[in-house]
């Protein structure tokens, strides 16, 4: 049997295939579209949220848990038309893009820029609804993760994550111990006016921005041992916490405003709400900020009083703290929050040590 083999092309044949070629590439590079391109991934601050923080899907993940996946999945592709309503991260999600509108305007060239990727283990066929929704909301997502029922964790790092949010306390776990910073996101209780115009991002102290160095001291040891410590090591910086990282990417966002004088006017707010009381324990966090290079618009330090009244001033579009009974304070009263559950305050609820349960003897 002959072996056929393609026919030898002439160099006219040759010439004109690159010329078609080339004149392809030119019409397409000429395309102009009023969609803003998602920025390369180094030069980005990349948010990685979950399809259940960014949309309310309660009513199909209980379809999921009760009648199993391909259920699930049928229920997703029958109502695929049918945009999601907004979930916790959805305020947040619209603000990042309005600072991204911001940087745009003063930085027409620049890729230093927010970069929202979907990371979700939904399966494939659940991305038209998906899709649907984010176009019914005009929001810019560009970037899909879809894994189909595997964790999406491994993932985080090739994305050069920056924050990662999930409603699931166990991926979020996850992501923390490979170094990258996460939140469990859950919806306030009741609705809150937020600002259109300025992301504000609120964030507790320790095992957050910094280590759980001194939350060791206090649980172990009560807070006179600890005003003790902070006394001597004032001028020691804390180690490092699972969302120093994100702070850090803020901080250079702003940056780029305050180089255009629009410090008065930055689109990007931080706060510091703290329990720690400021003459006894407040100068170490501040020495610890200043020694890393990084700025907080605002430090309120409560001195242990509820946490939740001043958020309700404050009224960030996300507020990280380690501690449980602090975010179901700050939800009650409207407060979107994010649980870092990291540290030695994992152990504990309300100061007092959670007991585990005592292992039968066989």
């Amino acid at each position: 049997m002959s072996e056929i083999k393609p026919e030898d092309k002439t160099a006219t044949d040759k010439n004109e295939e690159e010329q078609d070629w080339e004149a392809a590439k030119a019409f397409f590079e000429s395309l102009k579209t009023k969609a803003p391109r998602p920025p390369k991934p180094q030069n980005a601050v990349t948010i990685a949220v979950s399809s259940r923080t960014l949309f309310n899907m309660v009513a199909e993940r209980k379809i999921f848990v009760d009648e199993g996946v391909e259920k699930y999945v049928a229920f997703q592709v029958e109502h695929e038309s049918d945009p999601l309503k907004p979930g916790p991260a959805f305020p947040f999600v619209k603000a990042l893009m309005n600072v991204n509108t911001r940087l745009r305007n003063l930085y027409p060239d620049s890729e230093e820029l927010f970069d929202i990727v979907l990371m979700t283990n939904n399966h494939a066929q659940v991305g038209v609804r998906l899709i649907n929704s984010i176009n019914h909301y005009g929001l810019t997502i560009e970037r899909f993760c879809m894994t189909g029922g595997k964790s999406p964790i491994g993932y985080l790092k090739a994305y050069m994550t920056n924050l990662y949010l999930s409603k699931s306390a166990d991926k979020v776990t996850e992501a923390i111990e490979e170094g990258i910073a996460a939140a469990t996101m859950f919806m306030s209780r009741q609705e809150s006016d937020l600002s259109d115009t300025q992301l504000r991002v609120a964030f507790d102290g320790d095992a957050v921005l910094f280590s759980d160095e001194s939350e060791i001291i206090v649980k172990k040891h009560g807070l006179d041992t600890f005003f003790e410590h902070e006394k001597k090591f004032e001028n020691k910086p804390l180690a490092q916490g699972p969302l120093k990282c994100f702070l850090e990417a803020l901080g250079k966002l702003q940056r780029k405003f305050y180089a255009k004088n629009e410090r008065l006017n930055c689109p990007i707010r931080t706060f510091l709400v703290t329990a720690r009381s400021a003459a006894s324990s407040g100068a170490r966090v501040l020495k610890t900020l200043r020694s890393w290079g990084l700025e907080i618009d605002e430090a309120l330090f409560l001195a242990g009083a509820p946490k939740g009244p001043l958020l309700q001033k404050i009224r960030p579009h996300i507020f990280f703290d380690d501690q449980m009974f602090h975010i179901e304070g700050a939800n009650e009263l409207g407060t979107i929050s994010a649980h870092v559950p990291y540290g030695i305050g994992q152990k504990y609820n309300k100061g007092k040590l959670i007991e585990e349960p005592k292992k039968e003897e066989k």
